[in-house]
């Protein structure tokens, strides 16, 4: 069976058209994509719609139908194709490589995240219970975090993966807590620096292994996806290390019900998020044994859908506001990264997990904050 042959079975499968009319059909102008995509997988796939050589006019709709079929089955004879669907593990982290997602992700441009995310500058999945805004949703999650780990004024707290300061400067400001921040992204840290005013905010450019002190409740939002499984023990027991006996850690972290493998997605990896890796929850569970027990766990999954389409219509409303400091491949392969993901969440692939930790379980129990 032909390239172009293979790939219309699958889109069949998917109720996709080639050259068709709806929205969801994939629009193709060039006929190398058919063989690109069979001999290079989702790297193909990926690099030929940033080139122009396809097309689809509702890209979230378009990967939502192929994830939806199961097209591992329809592909038994060709190995290869295997990994064209943004599916299962799609990440995979070497400690060696700690600050390349930085410097290929987050050091990309101030200036996108500003027009792309929320007033805070929140990178990470927003609530949407009672939201109507993404400004909403974002402080919402942010407070949700703080009520479920009973922020006190005083308290103090370490955010490992700090973003561009959005929780630590919440929580100073609206809860009065001591708060360190630390990020690998040399854009992020300055950002927070410059933000933080004069909140009892400290910000730290520094890989986690590397922190020490002592703290009354940790939090990691959107970090642990750079971890990578090699690394899940020792990072929980160093955040039990710097965590107080009575305090809580809260990780909050995309997860896959699909245990990763030990090859990540190239085109993904080449181009968004390089050496990182979703973490399924057994594998959560089995790093955090002996040093934490799980307090609460909170799935809000669906929740990202909203998120990422709310970046994506903001990044492309924005977009000639700053494309001066992009190009069109660019532009492309932004919205197929958050598009593609937006499939991921609506189909429930992908999840996001808010757990709450405890070193010697809280007394009385812990009362769960939804």
């Amino acid at each position: 069976m032909g390239a172009q042959e293979t790939l219309k079975e699958i889109f069949d499968a998917a109720d996709i058209i080639i050259n068709g009319e709806r929205p969801w059909d994939i629009q193709v102008h060039n006929n190398q994509t058919y063989a690109r995509i069979i001999g290079q997988g989702t790297l193909g796939a990926g690099e030929s719609y940033m080139d122009g050589w396809w097309d689809v006019e509702a890209l979230d709709e378009f990967f939502t139908k192929l994830m939806g079929v199961n097209i591992e089955q329809k592909l038994r004879k060709n190995p290869v194709m295997l990994l064209t669907i943004l599916t299962g593990a799609l990440f995979n982290l070497q400690r060696r490589g700690i600050f390349q997602v930085a410097e290929k992700h987050y050091d990309i441009g101030n200036d996108l995240y500003e027009k792309m995310l929320d007033k805070r500058m929140t990178y990470t999945c927003g609530y949407w219970k009672n939201a109507q805004t993404l400004d909403e949703a974002q402080e919402a999650k942010l407070d949700l975090v703080c009520r479920k780990i009973g922020l006190q004024a005083g308290d103090k707290i370490l955010d490992i993966g700090c973003g561009w300061g959005s929780f630590v400067n919440y929580a100073a400001e609206k809860y009065g807590a001591s708060c360190v921040g630390i990020t690998i992204s040399k854009e992020q840290a300055e950002y927070a620096n410059a933000q933080k005013g004069d909140l009892d905010v400290e910000i730290r450019l520094e890989d986690y292994l590397e922190t020490e002190g002592q703290f009354d409740h940790i939090i990691s939002l959107g970090m642990f996806e750079h971890v990578g499984k090699k690394n899940y023990k020792a990072y929980m027991k160093k955040v039990h290390a710097l965590l107080k006996d009575d305090g809580l850690f809260l990780l909050h972290t995309i997860g896959s019900s699909v245990r990763s493998g030990g090859s990540g997605d190239p085109w993904v990896s080449k181009y968004i998020f390089p050496n990182s890796e979703l973490p399924s929850l057994d594998r959560i569970a089995t790093a955090a044994n002996r040093l934490f027990i799980m307090e609460d766990l909170h799935n809000f999954g669906a929740d990202y859908e909203k998120t990422l389409l709310a970046w994506e219509h903001n990044f492309v409303t924005h977009w000639d506001e700053i494309k001066e400091n992009y190009d069109d491949r660019f532009y492309r392969m932004w919205r197929y990264y958050l598009q593609s993901f937006v499939a991921t969440f609506r189909t429930r692939r992908n999840h996001l997990w808010q757990i709450v930790f405890s070193k010697k379980g809280v007394k009385g129990g812990y009362d769960s904050v939804r």
